[in-house]
C-alpha cells in the first residue's frame, strides 16, 4: 500500500497515511533515537530567539551555498 495522503478542502495536505508495515521499519531504524539534551534545546531556542528578533540579520540560503561554491573553487 502506498503511502495516502488527506487534504482539506482547499487541498493542502494535512495529513499522510504511512502503511504499518513502513512505519515499523521507520520506528525501528530511529529506535535508538534519545530526545535531545536540555542544552541543545536552550541553543535551538536562543537561536530562535535570535531570528525572531532580527530577522534581516539572517542570511539568504541561495547566498551562503554561493559562497561554499566559492570556496571549494580556491582550495
Amino acid at each position: 500500500m502506498p503511502l495516502q495522503y488527506i487534504q482539506d478542502l482547499t487541498g493542502t495536505t494535512t495529513a499522510v497515511i504511512v502503511p504499518i508495515e513502513e512505519w515499523n521499519k521507520i520506528t525501528e531504524k530511529f529506535s535508538g533515537l534519545e530526545e535531545l539534551p536540555q542544552w541543545q534545546k536552550d541553543m535551538i531556542d536562543s537561536r530562535l530567539e535570535l531570528y525572531k528578533n532580527n530577522p534581516a540579520d539572517v542570511a539568504n540560503w541561495d547566498t551562503v551555498a554561493a559562497q561554499f561554491d566559492k570556496e571549494d573553487e580556491t582550495v
